[in-house]
């Protein structure tokens, strides 16, 4: 079956190929290199997103590579001591992390030979992996399509294809399916990245988005009305 080529919801129409190639170009010159990013360990792409839970890059960054400078492996994590690894985690709070990280290294040793495994459902029957977690791992390890989806990235759509968001979109199916065409399967990895980076930079939640700097404002519901209307509040269609 072919891909699909367009996107339309209500009268909105989405070339794909567009979208991707302009948000992947501009996500090269604007890529956030944090160190996890910079590897494609699955076990240091786990760890950091389970630190990324609920909690800014910047806090996380320090914690993160002192941790992988302690526990290199899931071997030498599996060793470590829960008073130790308080001492570690404590300051970026959500201690229930502590407990989860220590029983996640009991059980990739005992169930996955020490590995961390690809296959989703095995990803979600460790301790504490969430939908986002397992879907981070995998693209970002091992460049696997899967769609990332936050609050983050349901607002970016949101804004694209003039849909209102709620805090439950994120659950929404009509959403998660909106995302997960969208991801370019070519390059799933670079594609994710560019996208969480324009939502934290640009496409902002906090104040108003800087659409005249967004790579996609010509192909945006949001961004064209603004465009072409300065200072219209924009209505969005429920879903």
């Amino acid at each position: 079956m072919d891909e699909v080529q367009f996107i339309k919801v209500s009268d909105h129409v989405l070339k794909l190929t567009d979208f991707r190639k302009a948000l992947i170009a501009w996500g090269q010159t604007h890529y956030r290199a944090y160190p996890w990013r910079q590897t494609r360990d699955p076990y240091r792409v786990l760890m950091a997103e389970i630190m990324l839970h609920r909690t800014q890059a910047s806090q996380v960054l320090p914690i993160y590579e002192q941790f992988i400078a302690y526990y290199p492996d899931i071997s030498s994590l599996a060793q470590a001591r829960k008073d130790t690894l308080h001492d570690m985690l404590y300051s970026l709070g959500l201690r229930w992390r502590i407990d989860l990280i220590h029983a996640m290294a009991a059980e990739l040793i005992e169930r996955c030979d020490g590995q961390v495994p690809q296959e989703r459902d095995a990803l979600l029957s460790l301790p504490g992996v969430s939908d986002y977690i397992a879907s981070a791992v995998r693209c970002f390890a091992w460049n696997y399509p899967d769609p990332i989806i936050d609050t983050n990235v349901v607002r970016v759509v949101g804004r694209l294809f003039g849909i209102a968001v709620k805090d439950s979109s994120r659950r929404n199916q009509y959403f998660k399916s909106l995302i997960a065409t969208l991801v370019d399967k070519e390059n799933p990895r670079i594609y994710n990245f560019a996208l969480l980076d324009l939502a934290d930079s640009i496409c902002t939640k906090k104040k108003l988005p800087e659409c005249s700097k967004c790579p996609v404002q010509t192909m945006c519901r949001y961004g064209t009305t603004t465009l072409v209307h300065p200072g219209n509040v924009f209505k969005e269609q429920k879903v």
